[in-house]
């Protein structure tokens, strides 16, 4: 009779268990808010990278709410508190000018954490809610470019071009740090094995125009780029590359399927790692960072695998050494003695870190002979131009 009561007892205790398990996973709701929908390449990394924390989670299709096309207006406060009215307690949001309207609901709801992915001014808000997320894709960049002066070195050797005409152009959004240390880093890596290699970038004043992009793309193919990388969010670029037959480096994500011919790697955020840091944090009671930035090690930077028909012959076996010295800390992508500006070398470098009308220079960032970017803010803070750059346009919001 005893075995059988202690029976009892033990799945009673189970099931007890099991369903405060189920209620403490239930209790968790997250809400997205995205700026595009899954047509923009940046918007569905971020979607991904949410199923994907859903999925490592076990967490239920009830617990994740996704807004699309959520402007950078009042229409980003309104979405905050319509999934605040609908029980999340976390929520992230993916573009640049949903911030300031995100500080104003994390004001508003203060038991709600507000996770903005690419934002500044966290650290000066000192708001225990609100938060900041970013990579340090700049490695991921780096790598990319590296794989980018390859081809353009099997391009030299096979005679189809001439070292000085090793010219890449670069389709870019607008003209902030986070666009312009992503264009450097992409440069320094194709530097690195390409010494001759000089770059002209194009600003569209829109973070998805595909048309836009597919013009800015054609408009440096027409003044001699034979190769084009990119940060902006559509197929514009890559497919106007495809179309020409020129080789393209995207970004966040491989464009392989539609681009066969021309797609070389992509470099991209994995916002699956933070995703799950953040609910962690929440779950266990434990603060969050007013800035949270990883790289290759913590799976937040992430290639795609390498179009053997598109690159040169090696490129995998060299991107790999690269990303490894990345990790191992042996490359510093913004090392100082491999570039110049104004033809001098870079002793010091005071940059905008704390957010201001003015944009003055707050933070010293170089030191140790490098850049130290994204490491006193998540978000990048480089907006030197350094010398083998062209800008051929300027597009600020």
């Amino acid at each position: 009779m005893k075995k059988i009561i202690l029976l009892i007892l033990c799945v009673a205790t189970v099931l007890s268990l099991a369903a405060c398990g189920k209620e403490e996973k239930e209790q968790i709701k997250i809400g997205l808010i995205c700026l595009h929908d899954e047509n923009s390449t940046y918007d569905k990394n971020f979607i991904d990278a949410m199923k994907q924390m859903q999925k490592d989670l076990g967490l239920s299709d009830s617990q994740i709410i996704i807004k699309t096309n959520v402007g950078e207006n009042e229409e980003c406060k309104n979405a905050c508190k319509d999934l605040v009215d609908h029980g999340c307690t976390i929520i992230f949001a993916d573009s640049f000018g949903h911030e300031d309207f995100m500080i104003e609901a994390a004001k508003e709801f203060k038991d709600v954490q507000f996770c903005h992915a690419t934002g500044v001014k966290a650290h000066t808000e000192n708001l225990p809610n609100y938060h900041n997320a970013f990579a340090s894709i700049y490695e991921g960049r780096y790598a990319a470019g590296v794989a980018a002066g390859l081809k353009l070195n099997q391009m030299i050797e096979e005679g189809k071009i001439t070292a000085e005409q090793a010219v890449m152009g670069y389709v870019g959004a607008f003209t902030y740090a986070e666009v312009i240390s992503g264009f450097t880093s992409f440069y320094l890596g194709a530097k690195s094995v390409c010494p001759s290699v000089t770059m002209k970038v194009q600003f569209t004043g829109s973070w998805y125009d595909e048309t836009g992009e597919k013009e800015a793309a054609n408009a440096l193919i027409n003044q001699g780029c034979v190769l084009i990388s990119q940060h902006a969010d559509s197929m514009g670029a890559p497919t106007a590359c495809e179309t020409a037959g020129v080789p393209n480096v995207s970004y966040n994500g491989s464009t392989v399927s539609a681009c066969p011919n021309t797609f070389i790697v992509s470099s991209r955020i994995n916002w699956a790692p933070y995703y799950t840091f953040v609910v962690n944090c929440v779950k266990e009671g434990k603060e969050i960072p007013y800035d949270w930035c990883g790289g290759f090690s913590e799976g937040s930077v992430e290639l795609s695998a390498v179009n053997d028909k598109a690159a040169a012959p090696g490129t995998k076996e060299k991107v790999d050494a690269v990303v490894a010295d990345l990790k191992a800390g042996k490359i510093k992508v913004f090392d100082t003695s491999t570039f110049t500006v104004d033809g001098k070398k870079l002793d010091s470098y005071v940059a905008d870190l704390n957010f201001d009308k003015n944009y003055e220079g707050d933070t010293e960032i170089v030191s140790d002979g490098y850049v130290h970017e994204s490491e006193k803010r998540s978000a990048p803070g480089f907006q030197l131009k350094i010398d083998g750059i062209e800008y051929l346009n300027e597009k600020y919001d």
